[in-house]
């Protein structure tokens, strides 16, 4: 139920496919990344969701880090191609959650809060240790768990925030949104280009690092 969006058009300015001819390194370092945070994330959404009495995750075998589990294979080809795609989201049935409406809010919650704590993390690992000062792989891996967070997050279906918000809007916001359908992806990426990025993204990534975004 959970997608995952990785919207790198937008967040490195460039097809991610590019960098296979031009930066071989590069894609490898951005590659492992993403398949890194997707995998935690929907671990986190499985796992979360098996803690609190639903094993349909478990049982469909996505209780795993093994990012074979988790992609799809029509999102990742577009992802590499043109830059934007998602993973196979996470089942879970709400019923057999031991408080349906806190479990939705918590099992929508946990992707986007492993992403956060990884950067979180990661930027201790950069901060602390001076061998990792140059460490590529680190500040793109913060940069993509606090980008791909910071989306997921936002309130509009099929969003992890549509899950965790929604539900403390009025009926008629709520029904709003949910009619928006597809046009709500576009919304977000909107309003991660021009709004996410340079004033939530940035900051965290500043804020974690000690440094600014290099790129």
């Amino acid at each position: 139920m959970f997608l995952f969006f990785s919207i790198y058009v937008i967040l490195f300015k460039i097809m991610l496919i590019q960098l296979l001819f031009t930066d071989p390194l590069l894609f490898l370092i951005i590659g492992i990344g993403i398949l890194l945070a997707l995998s935690i994330h929907e671990y986190s959404h499985a796992q979360m969701a098996d803690f609190l009495g639903d094993p349909t995750a478990k049982y469909q075998g996505r209780l795993t880090i093994n990012p074979l589990a988790h992609l799809d294979p029509f999102g990742t080809l577009l992802l590499f191609l043109f830059g934007f795609g998602w993973g196979k989201p996470v089942p879970f049935n709400l019923y057999n959650l031991r408080n349906p409406k806190q479990g939705e809010f918590l099992v929508g919650l946990a992707g986007p809060l492993s992403n956060f704590l990884m950067a979180i993390i990661s930027g201790f690992i950069f901060r602390s240790f001076p061998f990792f000062k140059n460490s590529l792989f680190l500040i793109y891996f913060i940069w993509i768990n606090i980008a791909l967070a910071v989306f997921n997050l936002l309130p509009l279906p099929p969003l992890d925030g549509s899950y965790v918000f929604l539900n403390i809007f009025p009926p008629s916001v709520r029904k709003f949104i949910l009619l928006a359908g597809p046009f709500s992806v576009v919304f977000a990426l909107f309003f991660m280009l021009y709004v996410g990025f340079p004033f939530i993204v940035q900051p965290l990534f500043k804020l974690i690092t000690g440094i600014p975004l290099p790129f």
